[in-house]
């Protein structure tokens, strides 16, 4: 049996002085360490001390580090329990597991902390129904009804990301009835920004502020000091749509209403974030052909399944590349330093492709990118691709000259690079354009055939132009 490695002072902090541990410090290797320890030493105190002064994100952060097995006997041992803050935060997969491991009670105490958007979220990505069935019968019939009619709407929509807590006021009260009714409320949301003025109808009509509802004096009636960034959504609107309008209007919180402008719920600026942060992760991972639910918790199968069905495009895309160089056998057979630099043709115009694809992508997702200024970005793109390419093809010239000691050779490298990083910078932003008019995520399809595009002309203007000049 091995000696276990001595500890740090920062680890010997940890369990001497839990106590004036950072409360908003993330987790911290040291930390992760120690807890794998107490998991191994059956030491539940050890556990408890260590993890009581973390965030509910950090404690999911931690969980999701730890092997299967360690996570179950660190659910066994911990005093704490899983709460709806640390349910929220962790992964599907993770998720899903612990799920598992928890009694119908633990269960029911977690979710009953929740705002009905977060159980809507938690719910809507449950694989197990009958984990959702038991999450739905620990709500108090009013959230249970909230919940269940918020599942009606279409996935991805604002009425799955509207929260049903709402603060009403009428919009012909003043400041002090509104005050006097909040004090009086039995119970408020956990966190609101604005009171919301409605008609008789129900139907919104503005909303105030928490920070100008006490500032103004008893007297004022509320529609003096509505705020003029009010708006509101329909439940059935896409909840991108959403959170694009939340960061361009820089707004805090707005209504949502249904068919007939009657109030419904509020969307919240927490949850228009974590949309916005979904839809960037999800275009990094699709601009690289990764699935957008995969992660780090994903077991290996799910892995493969995930991936596989990317790499065979891939490899489609690779055969029609090998294609062309197959139509030029003899050239290369005659010349053989053009198999030595066939690739750098290729790799520099996948590439430069590669980057005006990443930023078409991204301006197509914030809506900066439009039918407008497309003409403008693709004459921007393809006048920096000659420019690159006429810098580097001096520079491949010279090395054509040094190196195999032929002036033509060197010539072919050079034009070829500068057609194709013209290309390039053609085919990335065009093609990501193109697939969305289609109806295809540019995120998802662009990077294959921006890359079969490079690579097809890169290899046919080199080799042809091998062909044409250097037999």
């Amino acid at each position: 049996m091995t000696e276990p490695e001595p500890r740090t002072d920062a680890e010997t902090d940890l369990l001497t002085r839990p106590e004036e541990a950072d409360e908003e410090a993330a987790l911290d290797q040291p930390r992760l360490r120690l807890v794998q320890e107490a998991i191994e030493a059956e030491d539940g105190p050890s556990i408890d001390a260590l993890l009581e002064p973390l965030h509910g994100a950090d404690i999911a952060d931690l969980l999701e580090q730890l092997d299967e097995g360690p996570r179950r006997a660190l659910l066994r041992l911990w005093s704490g329990g899983i709460d709806g803050e640390i349910l929220s935060e962790l992964d599907e997969g993770v998720r899903e597991e612990i799920l598992r491991e928890l009694s119908s009670e633990d269960m029911a105490d977690a979710v009953r902390e929740l705002e009905t958007d977060d159980v809507v979220d938690l719910i809507e990505n449950l694989e197990d129904e009958s984990h959702a069935d038991a999450i739905l019968a620990s709500l108090t019939d009013i959230d249970r009804v909230a919940v269940q009619q918020a599942l009606t709407y279409p996935e991805y929509s604002a009425g799955r990301l509207m929260q049903r807590e709402v603060v009403i006021a009428p919009s012909f009260w003043n400041v002090g009835q509104a005050i006097d009714h909040l004090r009086g409320a039995d119970e408020l949301p956990a966190q609101f920004y604005h009171v919301i003025l409605t008609d008789p109808r129900m139907r919104p009509v503005g909303y105030v502020t928490l920070g100008k509802l006490l500032g103004a004096s008893r007297d004022t009636p509320l529609a003096d000091i509505e705020e003029e960034s009010f708006r509101t959504f329909e439940a059935n609107e896409p909840e991108k749509d959403v959170a694009y309008a939340f960061n361009q209007y820089h707004l805090i919180s707005a209504p949502v209403v249904d068919a007939d402008d009657r109030l419904l719920g509020i969307i919240t600026i927490d949850d228009a974030i974590r949309i916005l942060d979904e839809e960037a992760e999800e275009d990094i991972l699709r601009l690289a052909g990764v699935d957008a639910e995969e992660s780090l918790s994903n077991r290996t199968l799910g892995v493969v399944r995930r991936r596989f069905p990317w790499l065979a495009v891939n490899l489609v895309t690779a055969i029609l590349a090998s294609l062309v160089i197959s139509q030029f056998e003899g050239v290369i057979t005659e010349i053989v330093a053009l198999a030595v630099l066939m690739p750098i043709v290729a790799s520099m115009g996948g590439n430069a492709g590669t980057q005006s694809l990443t930023v078409a992508v991204r301006a197509l997702a914030t809506r900066d990118l439009t039918g407008a200024n497309l003409w403008r970005v693709i004459r921007r793109e393809v006048s920096a691709g000659a420019i690159n390419g006429a810098a580097f093809a001096i520079i491949m010239a010279v090395v054509g000259l040094v190196w195999f000691g032929s002036p033509m050779l060197g010539a072919v490298i050079a034009v070829a690079m500068v057609i194709n990083l013209v290309i390039a910078g053609l085919a990335g932003v065009g093609i990501p354009v193109i697939l969305e008019r289609v109806g295809v995520d540019p995120a998802l399809a662009s990077g294959a055939f921006v890359t079969t595009v490079t690579d097809v002309v890169g290899f046919f203007a080199f080799l042809g132009l091998a062909a044409l000049w250097l037999l």
